[in-house]
């Protein structure tokens, strides 16, 4: 597919209602079937899934997103949630539990979560773009300011069994 039929599709009203409910779970379900070796949004978008820990909860959450790793190691995720006004509840796991793991490409690392200030992202805006294209469509569907992080890995990979 190509990266503007995708960019049509991805901004498209009526795909945007149903995309948050559909996208997600299809991921999650192709990722744990293959033991972390497919992600079937990396087809289209770099895609990690990112491992969470439930701020009310407590729980473990794992949750399939855009991301862009830069030459350093580091991730960048940008809280769109498809430009919806509420924020992502991973997001909000994050800001109280900043130790989280990224899964990609079938190998796992733990990192830590920083959430980058209105000058950072202005700086980072090539890397938020190269994450999500459309950020600039979804950010103007909101009025609530779009939360991103860097994941800065602690840990070295490793291999998912299977």
């Amino acid at each position: 597919m190509s990266r503007t039929l995708f960019t049509r599709l991805a901004t498209n009203r009526a795909v945007l209602r149903i995309a948050p409910y559909v996208l997600p779970p299809c991921d999650l379900f192709i990722h744990r079937l293959t033991r972390g070796r497919l992600l079937p949004s990396k087809l289209v978008l770099d895609t990690i899934v990112l491992g969470t820990t439930g701020h009310r909860t407590g729980r473990p959450r794992a949750t399939p997103l855009a991301a862009h790793r830069a030459a350093d190691g580091t991730w960048l995720v940008v809280g769109s949630n498809f430009g919806r006004p509420h924020h992502p509840a991973w997001s909000t796991n994050l800001l109280h539990h900043p130790h989280a793991t990224v899964t990609a490409q079938g190998r796992s690392w733990q990192v830590t979560a920083r959430r980058l200030t209105a000058c950072e992202k202005e700086r980072q805006r090539n890397r938020i773009l190269l994450a999500i294209p459309f950020y600039d469509t979804y950010a103007a569907r909101t009025s609530r300011d779009i939360r991103v992080f860097c994941l800065t890995p602690i840990t070295a990979p490793h291999r998912l069994a299977g």
